[in-house]
């Protein structure tokens, strides 16, 4: 579920989940622990997500705690949106295969435990016909 936040003219956030206003830092915990924000502006109700994702990003990199690597911060800056769209789907794409990778691996398992209970069948099939010939006859008592 993503969580609302709204922004204020002074730039204060105001969680409206808990009802309290909250720092950058906190949204960053959040974002790290798998929460998805929406910030919103109070005045205008324009989404501002992107706006604020950024400030972390830069607050964070002030401080010296960047987590990406130079040469992905240029490449946004360089193609903007287009950076984030183009590693979106090739993120994707690498999903997509590694998916179709294990459905590849299941599909002969699943075969093979198939061919498996038909072999059984089978076996059980044979053991009864060969107990039915081993049977003695009353002809053969005789």
């Amino acid at each position: 579920m993503i969580r609302l936040i709204k922004r204020y003219g002074s730039r204060k956030l105001y969680d409206t989940e808990e009802s309290r206003y909250v720092s950058l830092e906190e949204l960053a915990g959040w974002i790290r622990h798998g929460q998805e924000i929406r910030v919103i502006d109070n005045k205008s109700q324009d989404d501002v997500t992107s706006q604020t994702l950024t400030q972390i990003i830069s607050e964070e990199g002030r401080r010296g705690n960047s987590v990406l690597p130079n040469e992905l911060l240029h490449d946004i800056i360089r193609m903007g949106e287009q950076a984030v769209t183009s590693s979106v789907e090739h993120l994707s794409t690498s999903v997509d295969r590694l998916v179709q990778a294990s459905i590849d691996r299941i599909g002969p398992v699943r075969r093979a435990r198939e061919e498996m209970s038909l072999l059984r069948k089978r076996l059980e099939d044979l053991e009864s016909s060969l107990a039915e010939i081993d049977v003695p006859s009353k002809d053969d008592e005789s």
